[in-house]
């Protein structure tokens, strides 16, 4: 079953896509993800009362605001921002085909005060049936995807993974 976590990986790094979907599961340990988490948590503290947690199709959405169908995606950093955005198409995609139609999505971005609208357009479901298609493909490799070196890679929670077998000489320069 494809997550957001899925659709947000597969824009990030293939790799990291396929280790997480074949239970390499370092997310656990990572102080990155813990700092994620502790500003989902507690940017906005009112927000559980007032929005309701909705599992559905594979996605776990934390604020849901069903009466005006707008589902709030909270990140710690845009330096993802195209990786945030189709996770957040993909969960109003799910929606969906769920039943709930016309739903909206606000991307919440709490250290840089910075707020998003997200749509999802005809053109967006057909490009996510694709993304879909190749997730599919990717998390079916018997071995694991090659690494590449990308500026994510520093605060990856399988940095140390993907460079165990690396020797001891510093990393070398990662170009954007």
């Amino acid at each position: 079953m494809i997550t957001g976590t899925h659709i947000n990986y597969y824009f990030i790094c293939h790799r990291k896509l396929w280790l997480f979907t074949n239970g390499f599961q370092s997310e656990q340990t990572s102080d990155t993800v813990y700092e994620g988490r502790l500003i989902h948590e507690t940017s906005y503290p009112q927000r559980s009362e007032k929005y309701s947690e909705i599992e559905l199709g594979g996605i776990k959405i934390d604020y849901f605001d069903p009466v005006n169908k707008v589902v709030h995606e909270v990140k710690k950093s845009d330096k993802m921002e195209p990786a945030h955005k189709w996770q957040l198409k993909y969960y109003l995609f799910v929606l969906e085909t769920h039943g709930i139609e016309n739903a909206t999505g606000i991307l919440e971005y709490p250290k840089f005060h910075k707020t998003q609208e997200v749509l999802l357009s005809e053109r967006d479901k057909a490009e996510l049936a694709d993304i879909l298609e190749k997730i599919g493909t990717i998390i079916s490799f018997e071995n694991c995807p090659p690494l590449i070196r990308i500026p994510a890679c520093r605060a990856c929670a399988y940095h140390d993974f993907c460079y165990i077998t690396e020797s001891s000489e510093p990393e070398p320069e990662i170009k954007s």
